[in-house]
């Protein structure tokens, strides 16, 4: 198969459950992909000092840690991702919780990003959740525009909402989107999934792609699918 060259908008998910199988992503996969995610599986299993190597790989990680907490234990969070070389990490969209993340990564690189609403969830999940009658995409938009005035670098929502949001937090923010499935790939637990084409189309930044990559018998095959996919809609 020829090189495919790797597309900074593409974060593959590294959600294994040791360290060693996500270097073995990362191996097979080489220089078709240059962005990398680590979640709480992966980073409670080794996969924090990850962070780093990957990083002096030439490498971007995105630490998604969610973090939500009261404001100094925040700050102190994310002064601790800046040591890990992290590139972006997220927190969730609560108004404190955003103000206290953007004022310690004022000056420097790192992209914080303001986690919506879950990509798992729909309507029936927020009522169950004690949210009211309050919709996901009146959440979305609510915590999106909060994020804006907090002085956020971005937001995670879904692709779905991703041409509103962007109406809402302009063009200098990142969109990142979970939830991608390329065109024909099963759902699974996501209940709002969209291709990456259309992601890329509707608004979105950035496409966080896991289980279509990585639980593929050919990664760099599926990636290189993906990547052509991406390529129909130029950065």
């Amino acid at each position: 198969m020829s090189a495919v060259a790797a597309d900074p908008r593409l974060i593959v998910g590294l959600d294994v459950a040791s360290r060693a199988e996500a270097e073995a992503v990362v191996a097979e996969l080489g220089t078709t992909v240059s962005a990398y995610k680590i979640g709480y599986q992966l980073g409670f299993a080794g996969g924090l000092d990850l962070v780093g190597e990957l990083a002096r790989a030439g490498k971007s990680v995105f630490l998604d840690l969610k973090l939500h907490d009261i404001d100094n234990t925040v700050e102190k969070g994310i002064g601790s991702v800046l040591r890990l070389g992290a590139a972006m990490t997220t927190v969730h969209a609560y108004p404190k919780v955003m103000r206290a993340a953007a004022k310690a990564a004022a000056g420097t690189d790192l992209l914080v990003l303001g986690v919506t609403v879950l990509t798992s969830m729909d309507d029936a999940d927020l009522v169950e959740a004690g949210y009211g009658e309050a919709s996901v995409a009146s959440l979305v938009e609510r915590r999106a525009a909060q994020a804006r005035d907090a002085g956020m670098g971005g937001i995670v929502a879904s692709a779905a909402e991703a041409g509103r949001l962007r109406e809402i937090v302009g063009r200098g923010m990142a969109i990142v989107t979970p939830g991608i499935r390329p065109t024909g790939a099963a759902a699974g637990d996501q209940k709002r999934v969209v291709t990456p084409a259309d992601a890329l189309r509707a608004g979105a930044s950035h496409l966080v792609v896991a289980r279509p990559i990585v639980g593929a018998p050919d990664r760099r095959a599926a990636a290189a699918a993906i990547l052509a996919e991406m390529a129909a809609v130029p950065a």
